[in-house]
């Protein structure tokens, strides 16, 4: 199964990854190895995150990486990583953009 990026989840990562590395660069290094793991481990295993509770929708799921949300949305041909965020804040669906209005 093929992985593919939002461009608001890459964005969101980088902006996680400088704000943990602001104090903890080796520490943000190890949370974005972990969330690329998990990440790819999504093309074999995509049923293996929870469903987003805000979501009530079976298509959208998570996992968490350290204290973010990796936030995806899976059908028959692909995962779509939608957003990564941290769990302190309160999540919109509108945080996730377009794509989450096929899930």
């Amino acid at each position: 199964m093929k992985i593919v990026w939002s461009p608001l989840a890459l964005d969101q990562v980088a902006e996680a990854f400088a704000s943990i590395g602001a104090e903890r660069p080796f520490s943000a290094q190890e949370w974005l190895e972990e969330l690329i793991d998990k990440a790819s481990s999504l093309a074999l295993f995509p049923e293996m995150g929870r469903m987003v509770p805000e979501a009530e929708r079976p298509a959208l799921r998570e996992l968490l990486v350290g204290n973010h949300r990796l936030i995806y949305r899976r059908d028959e041909a692909e995962v779509v990583i939608l957003a990564v965020h941290h769990v302190r804040r309160d999540l919109r669906s509108r945080e996730l953009g377009p794509s989450v209005e096929g899930a």
